[in-house]
């Protein structure tokens, strides 16, 4: 009878050490939770649009995943970019960051570098395209060069602002090509720069090309080239700067990241499924209808890229200081 009640006591013991233990085992990621992702810009910008655009797609290869954006574009985007950082690394929030975390160390703008997240991918690569008016008398990258050691100093260079992204990839050419530009400051950004081209104030710009789809199919404008190792899908009929001899890649980009502390099976999660992303091509289309050209950067690859970029910025903002 004793021998009875003992085995019927560790009976229960094991039934509730079998419950509890189920109760413990943790719910597949992402457990019917919402994902708040923080993007440091404004709402309707490029940043913004191809972000949650990207999400959309992202969730048909995540069970469960319901993201939720929240726009915080305060500090030029560093707002944003540091709540990320800062947030609990349980997959629950994750960003959008931009090249500028690339360049805002550098200029005391921003604590926070490519070394404190976990890149998912690359939503945007964006390089720099050799813009100029229609009617301008150079229709190659070489010719463009020629006339620009013909007449130092007197081409005028749109560009987004002194040291930023498309100033930057302005004085990379300059470097290059060993020419002088005369450089114009338009802090307003990309179209304020295509008007100026195409209302004849400035000669050329070297800009993100996906927001002038409208004037080059109009002919109000010319793309000498652009700074990438291949071609564009939105525009195949122009030349790298690579295929034309001069290895040079100068892009914005807009990465989905992590804090760095994320759990490497979350991580595996939102990793497998951007790379079925990059290679659906519903989402490669609707990309290119933003006029974006779409990537393939997962992971460590846009890891790396993030990496480079900061190395790149860092050694050549400061041979940009004062410049006009």
């Amino acid at each position: 009878m004793k021998s009875g009640k003992i085995s019927a006591l560790a009976l229960i013991i094991v039934l509730a050490a079998g419950i509890m233990s189920a109760c413990n085992v943790s719910k597949p990621y992402p457990a019917a939770k919402d994902i708040t992702v923080i993007i440091p810009k404004g709402a309707g910008g490029g940043t913004d649009i191809s972000t949650r655009g990207a999400l959309q797609y992202l969730g048909k290869y995540i069970d469960n995943a319901k993201f939720v954006c929240v726009n915080k574009p305060d500090g030029g985007g560093v707002t944003g970019m540091m709540n990320t950082a800062l947030a609990k690394p349980d997959g629950y929030t994750l960003g959008a960051v931009t090249v500028e975390l690339a360049m805002f160390p550098h200029q005391d703008k921003c604590k926070v570098t490519y070394q404190d997240f976990a890149p998912i991918f690359a939503q945007i690569a964006a390089p720099a395209a050799l813009i100029v008016p229609s009617d301008s008398p150079y229709n190659t990258l070489d010719e463009f060069v020629a006339y620009c050691k013909e007449n130092p100093r007197k081409v005028q260079m749109g560009n987004s602002g002194m040291g930023a992204i498309w100033h930057i990839a302005a004085m990379s050419f300059e470097n290059e090509f060993n020419v002088e530009l005369k450089h114009v400051p338009y802090p307003n950004g990309t179209a304020d720069i295509i008007a100026a081209l195409v209302g004849g104030h400035i000669d050329a710009t070297l800009a993100d090309p996906s927001g002038v789809l409208g004037q080059y199919k109009a002919g109000k404008i010319k793309i000498l080239s652009v700074m990438a190792a291949e071609r564009s899908k939105i525009y195949p009929d122009v030349p790298t700067f690579a295929e034309l001899g001069h290895n040079m890649t100068i892009r914005a980009w807009a990465c989905i990241v992590a804090p760095k502390e994320t759990p490497a099976e979350i991580l595996s999660v939102l990793r497998n499924a951007a790379a079925k992303l990059v290679e659906d091509p519903d989402y490669q289309a609707y990309m290119i209808k933003q006029g974006i050209d779409p990537v393939n950067i997962v992971g460590e690859t846009c890891y790396e890229m993030m990496k480079a970029d900061h190395k790149m910025f860092g050694e050549m903002l400061p041979k940009i200081e004062g410049l006009n």
